[in-house]
């Protein structure tokens, strides 16, 4: 049997909990993280429309709230060294269906379509806040 100290450290070094934390998207509410990477795997907390600088929600029409998810999105993914590309899942929370086709065009205009994230969208009845789009991200570290 080979004992290997190294591979056993860089096993745990590899596969260690790390708390992603960044002033550029709103700060959390509640007992959580904005995202979590677990070796090369990054799972962010869902983001809504707060504007991390004034800590104000944006919520004068759809287009305007789900660019400032993806805005705190974009913030926390680049607290992790990663971007849209490198998006693997998305779940989208929304509480009214009629405004997919607004969101989905914001959305969209994050991600390449040959290379977009698998996803889901659903409609819930309430989200925090009494905000209209909530989204998290499964992200990988190439």
């Amino acid at each position: 049997m080979i004992n290997d100290d190294n591979a056993t450290d860089d096993y745990n070094h590899n596969h260690m909990k790390r708390i992603i934390n960044t002033t550029n998207a709103p700060a959390p509410i509640g007992p959580y993280s904005q995202a979590v990477m677990y070796g090369n795997m990054l799972f962010t907390s869902g983001q809504i429309a707060f504007n991390p600088k004034t800590g104000e929600l944006v919520l004068e029409n759809i287009e305007k709230e789900t660019e400032q998810v993806m805005q705190n999105l974009k913030a926390v993914l680049e607290a992790a060294d990663l971007n849209f590309d490198q998006v693997v899942k998305t779940t989208i929370f929304i509480s009214d269906m009629d405004n997919f086709g607004a969101i989905n065009a914001v959305y969209g205009s994050y991600f390449h379509d040959a290379t977009a994230p698998a996803r889901e969208t659903v409609q819930v009845a309430r989200l925090p806040k009494d905000v209209n789009v909530e989204i998290s991200m499964i992200a990988i570290k190439d």
